[in-house]
């Protein structure tokens, strides 16, 4: 019997146990969700939840179990509640006569649960636009959420076939701003485009072009990856891999996945930079196993540290460190969405702290939260909501709580403004469809500002920047140091205290090669990235004037050059004979000096003009070659200085015209003296006649001015600009070379008679010998002139101008040492020389050398009669009587044994003068 009865008690015991566990199963696959009453029913959809439960594999359709409860999800969900009590007692809704209630549910970050309660708010709707009963619920007008861009895709197909507006808080795939496939989404925050846009401009604020990428699989995480990479790509930054991790965190995959990523991050170690766009879990995995990763391969921890770039799905969560410090993870740069002001909602909580449990009646989210924190410890129900309502002031984030308010009162004054004009007591009396157009058509008004959906269906006002800060223990993570703004891609510091942190992001570098200094390019190797490259110096005449510049910018080679590897081009430099140079110094010296004693000659035989030497000097003669030599001597000033087209044609036409003068002038005076002292009597006659002096000249510069003038007709000097690799000589081209030539050559010829004829003459008078000076000048001519010729030719340069100029020098200064200075120095400091007596005794000492026969006029020549005569001097200084001075003496060779010289003049009488036999 005992045994009997302990039996049924054991069989009674396990029905007991079985029936327990059937409710506490229902109790789990229960869906949980928050709601109020109201006029208009707003739906909310947050992952109060973080995943479900995948162990059950069977095939039947079934509600998977919630798990790991999500605190920041609750506070989502309660921000929700605040708005809108807090609407309902706004004066808007109170003319409008009606009020809000919501409906709040639960997604568990799953899709698939997500699509089953939306289709709770879609079987409403549809119930009241077929049978419009009382059997239907209170239709959802509007839906909030949800929070992931996977979930927010799913949901808002489902909810588009019913025109139910949807309004996420942090949904941010670019794809739902794409209103042909999503035309009843909106969401109260910027897409993905603005955000992975801002990231790139930071890691170009800071030079960041090789960074790392993680994300979590799924449309979001992908959406993310792809336009950042997009954007990378356009502005030269290189991604040095991307690692993508398992959407859910429970799976099986995201182990491996984990450790790979951080075997890639552990391999690059010049990846500075990492770009994150994964979930908060998957963080702090990562973290946690890079950490394991550096001690197991025996390196300091801090190995690990990096610059952790954060998208808004993370940016605000500090528990995603676990037992790290920031010390250890390095610096992390979040962007985060515009925070509003918070002091509603902490009043709200603090409401709820003095609720109690009381608020547990229609918020089955707070109830599994106040058993989840007493679920180790016993506590007071006190003691248990202040330490409920202090986790969630934890986890409070300003940017979700505003957007949710957002969306809140978006709903709530869309609504507000249709039912204005009609009673909305009715459940169905405000379709979905007409309160998606009034968010489309109308502002919105929260705390004095006013926002609009823009027509992609967003509210873009940008991102708060934000870095995290470690104080002792614990880690700020909202502490804005800038601000992101969209319409110009720019930032803006908004406080000097916060900002000093950015500066500690300046000398970290994250670069696959060192930068190219200016001066260099890159060359990337074939199959690398573009970031990966050595730099190469630039070759002659290229330059960059940048770092990491691809390819080197030309110099304009006519007035610039650079140097290999050069960061700029240098202007060439302007060359030319300038006045300042110090040879051009000496020879304007010498120049100046020239016409100084040019003109003291001059002056000397013009006051010495009565003499016998000045008249045997020529006389007139001699003051025309002083004047040529004057120009010559001014022509060669002109080879100085930076040239210009006027100097270029005057400086040869000057020189080649005065030169021609003077050495015509010099041939007039040989050929006087051969013709006095060197031909045979048969030809004086007809020599005489031919000889006319004025006429030679005249006719020998006019040749050359014909010269000159053809050359500046048909084809003048002008000045042009040579250009070297260096530098930029400023040059006179001569323009006709050959015309240049047969200047240069006609003077030649002119000398070389000279020359011709003074050599003939060199065996006169020694005292007054003057053949030989001109022998001596015009050789020296000649020979500067033949040597300038090979130089001129196969020389350029500055100095080239020089040798010109040196050799005119050479020749003028021939002519003024050859011609004149001797005569300066009878007349100056032989003056016992300069008589008539000496003239009359250096003829006779000549003659009785020479056995020649001097005719004079009667017995002898009175001192009167010899005062009246001219003197010619010839190459020796000869002076003897004539009529006209340019007119030689005629010379009569005697046939006998006694040689004369006679000197016709008129009815004068022969006498022969026999020279000394013993000479």
């Amino acid at each position: 019997m005992a045994l009997v009865s302990l039996l049924i008690y054991l069989h009674i015991l396990l029905f007991f146990i079985i029936l327990e566990i059937g409710h506490a199963t229902e109790k789990t696959t229960r869906v949980l969700e928050a709601t109020a009453p109201g006029d208009i029913v707003i739906g909310g959809i947050f992952p109060i939840h973080e995943d479900v439960d995948k162990e059950n594999n069977s095939f039947a359709p079934h509600l998977k179990p919630c798990i790991r409860f999500q605190d920041r999800g609750l506070v989502k969900a309660l921000s929700m509640i605040n708005a809108i009590e807090i609407m309902n007692k706004s004066p808007q809704l109170a003319d409008a006569n009606i009020t809000l209630g919501y409906r709040i549910v639960d997604s568990c970050s799953d899709v698939s649960t997500a699509l089953r309660v939306t289709a709770q708010f879609t079987q409403q709707a549809n119930c009241h636009r077929r049978n419009n009963t009382s059997i239907c619920g209170q239709p959802v007008t509007a839906v909030i959420g949800a929070s992931y861009s996977e979930t927010s895709i799913a949901i808002a197909r489902q909810l588009t076939l019913e025109m139910i507006p949807q309004i996420s808080y942090s949904s941010t795939a670019v794809i739902l701003s794409d209103k042909s496939r999503f035309p009843a989404f909106m969401r109260t925050i910027p897409n993905d485009k603005h955000q992975t846009a801002a990231m790139v401009s930071l890691l170009i604020t800071y030079g960041w072009n090789w960074v790392g990428i993680v994300t979590t699989d799924g449309n979001y995480g992908q959406s993310a990856l792809d336009y950042f990479v997009s954007q990378t790509s356009e502005n030269g930054i290189c991604v040095a891999f991307k690692s993508v991790l398992p959407q859910s965190v429970t799976s099986k995959d995201v182990s491996s996945a984990i450790t790979q990523t951080v075997e890639t991050i552990y391999k690059n170690p010049k990846v500075q930079v990492i770009v994150s766009f994964a979930k908060p879990r998957h963080m702090m995995f990562l973290y946690q196993e890079l950490k394991n990763q550096m001690l197991k391969a025996g390196q300091n921890i801090k190995s690990m540290r990096r610059v952790w770039v954060a998208s808004d799905s993370w940016s605000s969560s500090s528990s995603v460190k676990g037992n790290l410090t920031l010390e250890d993870i390095g610096h992390v740069v979040g962007f985060t969405f515009k925070s509003g002001d918070l002091s509603s909602f902490n009043e709200y909580l603090s409401r709820l702290e003095a609720a109690g449990h009381d608020y547990t009646g229609n918020n089955s989210f707070m109830l599994e939260f106040y058993t989840q924190l007493n679920a180790n410890k016993s506590s007071g129900d006190t003691e248990l909501v202040s330490k409920a309502v202090n986790t969630l002031r934890e986890h409070t984030h300003g940017d979700t709580i505003f957007s949710v308010e957002m969306a809140v009162n978006s709903i709530a004054q869309a609504v507000a403004s249709i039912c204005k004009t009609r009673d909305c007591k009715t459940p169905g009396t405000v379709q979905p469809w007409e309160v998606l157009r009034a968010l489309w058509m109308q502002e919105f008004k929260l705390r004095e500002k006013r926002y609009k959906f823009d027509s992609r269906g967003d509210i873009n006002m940008g991102y708060d920047v934000t870095m995290w800060r470690s104080d002792g223990g614990n880690i700020h993570v909202h502490d804005v140091v800038a601000e992101y703004h969209p319409h110009n891609n720019n930032f803006t510091h908004t406080n000097y205290n916060t900002t000093q942190h950015l500066q500690d992001l300046k000398h970290i570098i994250s670069k696959c090669s060192n930068s190219c200094i200016p001066g260099e390019f890159k060359k990337t190797a074939e199959g690398q990235h573009t970031c990966c490259y050595e730099c190469i110096k630039c070759t002659e005449n290229y330059y960059t004037n940048n770092t990491d510049m691809d390819q080197c910018l030309s110099c304009d080679t006519n007035t610039e050059w650079s140097p290999k590897g050069s960061s700029t081009c240098n202007p060439k430099a302007l060359q030319f004979f300038s006045w300042r140079d110090g040879f051009a110094v000496v020879l304007l010296s010498f120049s100046a000096l020239g016409i100084l004693l040019t003109l003291l000659v001059s002056a000397l035989f013009l006051h010495q003009r009565d003499t016998p030497v000045v008249k045997a000097a020529g006389g007139p003669l001699s003051q025309t070659i002083l004047f040529s030599l004057t120009i010559s001597y001014i022509s060669a000033m002109l080879f100085v200085g930076k040239p210009n087209s006027f100097q270029c044609k005057a400086r040869q036409v000057l020189f080649g015209i005065s030169f021609t003068l003077c050495v015509s002038c010099i041939l007039v005076k040989t050929l006087q003296i051969l013709l006095a002292f060197q031909f045979d009597p048969e030809l004086q006659g007809v020599l005489r006649r031919l000889y006319q002096p004025y006429a030679i000249i005249s006719i020998c510069v006019a040749l050359q001015v014909t010269t000159c003038i053809c050359w500046l007709v048909l084809k003048s000097p002008f000045n042009h600009i040579i250009r070297y690799p260096t530098t930029l000589l400023v040059d006179c081209h001569e323009g006709s070379y050959l015309a240049f030539g047969v200047m240069l050559g006609y003077i030649a010829v002119l000398a070389f008679g000279c020359f011709i004829c003074a050599f003939k003459g060199r065996k006169l008078p020694q005292q007054y010998n003057e053949a030989k000076f001109i022998t001596f000048s015009m050789l020296l001519y000649l020979i500067s002139w033949l040597l300038f010729v090979p130089v001129y030719v196969t020389t350029s340069g500055v100095y080239l101008p020089a040798v010109e100029m040196v050799v005119i020098l050479i020749s003028n200064y021939g002519i003024l040492s050859c011609h004149f200075f001797p005569k300066c120095y009878i007349i100056l400091f032989k003056k016992d020389q300069n008589t008539k007596s000496a003239f009359r005794k250096n003829l006779y000492d000549y003659a009785s050398k020479t056995t020649d026969c001097i005719p004079v006029s009667g017995s002898s020549v009175s001192e009167r009669e010899f005062s009246a005569q001219n003197f010619i001097i010839s190459p020796s200084s000869l002076s003897v009587p004539a009529a006209n001075p340019l007119k030689p003496a005629v010379v009569t060779n005697c046939r006998d044994e006694t040689s004369c010289t006679g000197l016709h003049r008129g009815s004068i009488t022969q006498h022969c003068l026999r020279r000394s036999t013993s000479i």
